[in-house]
């Protein structure tokens, strides 16, 4: 793929008054916990002063940010205010009055675009699932339907309805939709020209998930914030905005397994959550967007694990005591080296023996990547591998070496080996946390195939890697 322009100027750490040896024991922090990191890119006084990738995800690539998306939609909603076309005291009914229940509840009448990017409506969990359950046709409809356990304003409860609506919201008074009214407003005068987005089966972005951005596209979101809403001298954001979204609006409660995961514990915002330091947006499996002014500082993590407190723990515990304790030239080399360098682990084994291999898949997993007894050809194509499944699916395998292919439209990059008769393969979803670990039992004639973590949009391969995306096209 082409290197894209770079959106923010490069320095190194000593030039920017911070440690590199802070940020390589922030990896050994992260390597020492196996928290699977994708990339990393660390932001000092507007500069980029560190940034890596761990092979096969590259700079280029974009990556689902999960519900990291809730803080862009945010700022659309905070683009709508500025305009005059919404306020946070806009009621649900009044704006979008063609979702409204026959029987709504005077709770449901009283919500507002505060309630709502607060999360404070009212029902006791997230409402998604029921919501969509209800009214597959309308969430809206169907999220007023669910039953509200506590008053509107007093509870917070992590709601991802609350930023669908939002969308539908800022779409209905803007007349764009939500991707082009942040490509127009925020991308474009940036200079992010690769933004995609996850939809569902109106064509709709989900708004609470499904944005897909490069790791510097994201860092230059957390930069745009710091700056409170400015780009260089061209003012994107009001200032106003900014300061009110990123500010704790509700207490947070511990999460049900009682967890004491401190930086989630802070309160939360205009949806985004606050830190000990600072604020951040944040997405399952590893995305996170971490603005710390009072260090003038933005990090980019993504990955994919479940261990988002170990990632804000190492970030307190060994890079914040390297702010202005900058070292020498000679570690910031040092350190540099070491993040072109950074890899995921290769799958081991050998490309012997050179053999055609036919299976059958089983499915009984629930985390199975392909339907139940799907066909699994292995066919060894120069000096690696082609995979066929079924009649759908063929997807190119490397041995020391990642290829890719785009089967169904999005990239696969993949890598393989033989260990004894059994054929392993990894296929990562690229723009993705996840990945499909493909074992072929050669003698048995048998194989599986599962996520290393299930994509919350369902476990289908193929939905994934349909162009364009449509992740959830059962529901409108």
């Amino acid at each position: 793929m082409a290197a894209q322009r770079p959106l923010l100027p490069r320095s190194t750490p000593a030039a920017s008054g911070i440690s590199s040896r802070s940020i390589a024991a922030l990896i050994d922090r992260l390597e020492a916990r196996s928290v699977e990191c994708h990339s990393l890119m660390v932001v000092r006084h507007g500069h980029v002063v560190a940034e890596g990738w761990w092979a096969p995800y590259s700079a280029e690539r974009p990556h689902l940010l999960y519900s990291l998306t809730k803080s862009f939609t945010s700022v659309a909603v905070g683009l709508a205010i500025a305009d005059g076309l919404l306020s946070p005291d806009d009621r649900v009914v009044d704006v979008l009055p063609d979702h409204v229940p026959a029987d709504l509840s005077e709770q449901g009448r009283r919500l507002t675009v505060h309630h709502l990017l607060s999360m404070t409506c009212g029902h006791g969990t997230d409402s998604l699932a029921e919501a969509w359950r209800l009214e597959p046709g309308d969430l809206v409809k169907g999220f007023l339907r669910v039953p509200f356990a506590q008053a509107e304003g007093t509870r917070h409860t992590y709601d991802n309805s609350t930023t669908f609506i939002l969308a539908r919201m800022v779409e209905r008074v803007t007349g764009r939709g939500l991707p082009e009214l942040l490509d127009e407003r925020l991308f474009t005068p940036m200079g992010i020209d690769h933004a995609e987005w996850d939809r569902v089966a109106s064509g709709a972005a989900f708004g609470f998930h499904g944005l897909h951005l490069t790791t510097e596209a994201v860092a230059a979101f957390g930069e745009l914030l710091l700056r409170g809403g400015l780009w260089g001298d061209r003012r994107l954001v009001s200032r106003e905005w900014v300061e009110l979204a990123t500010r704790r609006h509700i207490d947070t409660l511990p999460f049900e397994d009682g967890s004491g995961n401190a930086d989630y514990l802070c309160g939360y915002g205009y949806q985004f959550w606050m830190s000990r330091h600072g604020y951040h947006g944040d997405g399952s499996f590893g995305q996170q967007c971490v603005v710390v002014p009072s260090h003038d500082l933005v990090v980019v993590v993504t990955g994919a694990h479940r261990q988002a407190q170990t990632v804000f723990d190492a970030m307190w515990e060994c890079l914040m005591p390297g702010m202005d304790r900058a070292e020498s030239a000679g570690d910031d080399e040092i350190l540099a080296d070491r993040l072109r360098r950074l890899s995921l682990a290769p799958v081991p084994g050998s490309a012997v023996p050179e053999r055609a291999v036919k299976a059958r898949l089983g499915a009984s997993a629930g985390d199975s990547a392909l339907p139940d007894g799907t066909t699994v050809i292995v066919d060894p194509v120069d000096g690696g591998w082609l995979l066929r499944f079924g009649s759908f699916l063929d997807v190119e395998v490397g041995h020391g070496e990642w290829r890719e292919s785009s089967p169904l439209g999005r990239p696969v990059v993949a890598a393989g080996a033989w260990q004894g008769g059994t054929f392993v393969a990894e296929l990562y979803v690229i723009t993705t946390p996840h990945r499909v670990r493909l074992v072929v039992d050669a003698d048995a004639g048998t194989a599986v195939a599962t996520w290393n973590i299930v994509p919350l949009t369902g476990p289908s391969l193929a939905v994934h890697l349909w162009s364009p995306l449509m992740t959830r096209p059962d529901v409108a």
